[in-house]
């Protein structure tokens, strides 16, 4: 093994508050923190950049970097190895100005080569209401991809990650983690602004049984051709030293918390299985292909 390899591992194995101590030291921010800078990468050559091809908007701990990895393996999609997968580019929008100027913006941090496509892959965008008509003004044609996992599950991974990432343990961490499992009102929302036929919904579960399958769905609402990357099963959502615990009253509250919604999404997404979810299986499920609103 390189040297640098070994100084990566290192630097991976070191605990996420160290981590990011070091990397704000050397003026390396992430997209998510305010320091870091949204000017857009200067093109190389042979790119053009313009508005994305696809855009994954959630949801966070449903393996989405797996995902992600897995279509920018595919030949004809783009990727620029610094440039991140979440953007986090429209998140800052909230109750700022967003004109002409942000629009072009956005499109440049998308370079892409002649006959390929490309994207980004930011899940907090789901759960941000104010994202899907900035989305829709700067990128209308973009295909939409959601993953979605069983919201308890989700919970449990999220609250867990962002406690090892120092977040403080106060109600407000809790609140926000419970907040981005009501699937259903964000995809209604997102709804308002893409037609069906725009979106594709499938579940991280489903992801997990059947790769091979659930990828080629991914591909094909992408319209690229079929291919086989060169691994498909991978350790994903592994948070180390394991994750919270809920007892039993707990988990029921949440369950009763999100059983609305659940019902909800069920009916907007009519292929939905929820026998996957093992903290809704009372609930009527269906079975199927993972589907968009409608589609295969």
């Amino acid at each position: 093994m390189r040297p640098p390899d070994v100084a990566r591992r290192a630097f991976r194995n070191l605990p996420p508050t160290v981590r990011t101590v070091l990397l704000h030291a050397r003026g390396d921010y992430a997209p998510w923190e305010s320091g870091f800078d949204f000017t857009p990468p200067v093109l190389g050559r042979g790119e053009a950049a313009g508005p994305p091809d696809f855009v994954g908007v959630g949801v966070q701990k449903a393996g989405t970097s797996w995902w992600y990895e897995l279509i920018v393996e595919h030949p004809q999609v783009f990727e620029r190895p610094d440039i991140p997968k979440e953007r986090h580019y429209l998140s800052q929008f909230c109750v700022e100005p967003f004109g002409p100027a942000e629009v072009r913006n956005y499109h440049g941090w998308f370079p892409r080569t002649a006959g390929t496509v490309t994207g980004e892959w930011t899940p907090d965008y789901f759960a941000y209401p104010w994202v899907a008509p900035l989305l829709a003004e700067a990128a209308p044609e973009a295909k939409i991809l959601v993953l979605l996992r069983d919201p308890v599950d989700r919970f449990r991974s999220g609250l867990t990650f962002r406690r090892r990432m120092g977040a403080p343990h106060t109600s407000v961490t809790v609140a926000d983690a419970v907040r981005q499992g009501f699937y259903a009102r964000w995809l209604a929302r997102l709804y308002e602004f893409f037609p069906a036929s725009q979106v594709l919904v499938q579940q991280y579960e489903r992801c997990r049984i059947d790769p091979a399958g659930q990828l080629e769905a991914t591909y094909e609402f992408l319209e690229l051709e079929q291919y086989r990357p060169t691994e498909l099963r991978r350790e994903v959502n592994v948070s180390s030293g394991g994750k919270i615990d809920l007892d039993s009253g707990a988990r029921d509250r949440l369950i009763e918390c999100y059983a609305d919604d659940v019902a909800a999404l069920a009916q907007l997404v009519p292929g939905l299985d929820l026998s996957l979810w093992s903290n809704f299986t009372d609930g009527a499920t269906t079975s199927g292909a993972s589907t968009s609103r409608g589609s295969p």
